[in-house]
């Protein structure tokens, strides 16, 4: 068991759930294998976030893949935030920004990717996916080359 873990939303069971935008909920914990490059990867299947011109819903799934470096993110804050994205008006592509340059604030991973599948409205879907590499490390030059050949083949969509 861990000791000194400050975390204050896991385990809590009188938790305030944010309607509005809240990066300061997320929480980090220790990466006890600060020597394995390895990835950790979330699926979050019921993300939603309003249009910012019309306040209609959006649905997605996100998901969010890194490679730790000295922290981790805990996965109930993780929960909480992406909660909080509930009520905040952005169009998807800046969603997914804003989750991944909060996360990098938060862990300074050596590698992170989000990948929002959004379901279409008005007949279209809008799939936004980006990524960062940490500078001077070969995860700069990862990130560079999954980004060129991102959708270089297609996963099938069945699911919309």
């Amino acid at each position: 068991m861990q000791e000194n873990l400050k975390l204050n939303s896991l385990g809590n069971r009188n938790v305030k759930y944010d309607f509005s935008y809240t990066p300061e909920i997320l929480e980090t914990f220790e990466n006890k294998h600060k020597d394995n490059d390895y990835f950790v990867k979330f699926n979050c299947p019921e993300f939603t976030s309003l249009c910012p011109i019309t306040s209609q819903p959006d649905f997605a799934t996100i998901y969010i893949s890194y490679v730790p470096n000295e922290k981790m993110v805990e996965s109930k804050s993780l929960k909480l935030y992406l909660f909080s994205f509930r009520n905040h008006g952005d169009f998807h592509e800046d969603c997914m920004n804003i989750i991944m340059k909060d996360l990098i604030k938060l862990m300074d991973p050596k590698y992170i990717e989000v990948w929002g599948k959004f379901t279409p409205r008005g007949g279209i879907s809008i799939d936004p996916y980006c990524n960062y590499g940490k500078k001077g490390t070969k995860w700069k030059e990862v990130a560079f080359n999954r980004l060129i050949s991102h959708d270089m083949y297609p996963e099938k969509v069945d699911n919309r």
